[in-house]
């Protein structure tokens, strides 16, 4: 499994629909063929809780290690991305819900009064929810309620979600500091990024120079590195590397194109280096990936 992400890196997959804007899902790294998912964000607020394992999970600059029993709040349209630690699995329950969901209609009092204050604070991106503290654990106790309704699903489930919702949102409103307006440059550093793995993500097949990056916020090539490396905790060119293996990825899977052909397509001058960056990445060589891969679709 692979994130469906358009040129913005949102994602593109539905979280419920316009009349229940929620979904309920049921994750576990090992799905992703990268046992990692990579920088995405939409405009859903997403709550997360860990049912085993552990994850290294991102919202912006801020890195959790996440364990079981714990959780996150990763507030709306916010970059987020989540990996392994030392090798191992996590499964993790993931609530998606559009802002909507709470508020009701454009212009309420609950948008303005309680959603939009949370919603559009920059320097409150998320929030790491720790059973250990009694406000937060009452946040992931009525999780936990959300998944069962999930799972035993009675006639009023969409009505007791919602209240577990709110009471969520209450909860948070009630804890967190609202306002942020102290942190504009922050906001417009994770433009910045946004507006670099977005040109990443279209020229990732091209031979992309760093004078092309810094250009395009514009910032000078250092303190360009500077930034993204503060804010994303890895370099560009990591960056780079590990989106172009991703589109690789696609390529090995559903073509019968030679490994010279996929490494030229996805940006890679030389194969040999690719098989390299590959075998780093993924623990195999791409011709052992695909291998791999028609045993699986023919079980």
């Amino acid at each position: 499994m692979q994130l469906q992400i358009d040129q913005e890196k949102k994602e593109l997959k539905s979280h419920g629909n316009y009349g229940f804007p929620l979904l309920v899902s049921y994750e576990r790294l090992s799905y992703f063929e990268t046992g990692s998912f990579l920088w995405h964000w939409h405009p859903e607020v997403e709550l997360t809780l860990v049912m085993d394992g552990e994850i290294a999970y991102q919202v912006n600059d801020s890195l959790y290690h996440l364990k079981k029993g714990q959780g996150l709040f990763c507030n709306s349209n916010m970059l987020h991305s989540g990996r392994g630690i030392g090798g191992g699995d996590c499964s993790y329950l993931s609530v998606t819900v559009h802002p909507r969901f709470l508020y009701g209609y454009s212009s309420s009092i609950i948008q303005e009064k309680y959603t939009d204050p949370i919603l559009k604070n920059p320097s409150l991106a998320s929030i790491l929810l720790e059973p250990e503290t009694d406000w937060q654990r009452q946040i992931l106790e009525r999780i936990e309620k959300i998944r069962i309704l999930d799972k035993e699903r009675p006639v009023s489930m969409e009505l007791q979600m919602q209240i577990e919702l709110l009471e969520i949102w209450r909860n948070i409103f009630e804890h967190v500091e609202v306002g942020g307006e102290e942190k504009k440059e922050y906001g417009r550093d994770m433009e910045r990024i946004r507006t670099i793995m977005e040109y990443i993500q279209k020229h990732y097949m091209d031979k992309i120079t760093l004078e092309e990056l810094a250009d395009q916020i514009p910032l000078c090539k250092s303190e360009c590195c500077r930034m993204f490396k503060r804010c994303m905790n890895e370099t560009m060119f990591e960056y780079l590397l590990n989106y172009r293996i991703e589109k690789s990825l696609e390529l090995l899977r559903q073509t019968q194109m030679d490994v010279t052909q996929i490494a030229g397509l996805v940006g890679f001058g030389n194969p040999g280096y690719y098989s390299r960056i590959f075998r780093r990445k993924m623990g195999c060589t791409p011709l052992e990936y695909r291998k791999d891969r028609k045993k699986t679709a023919v079980r």
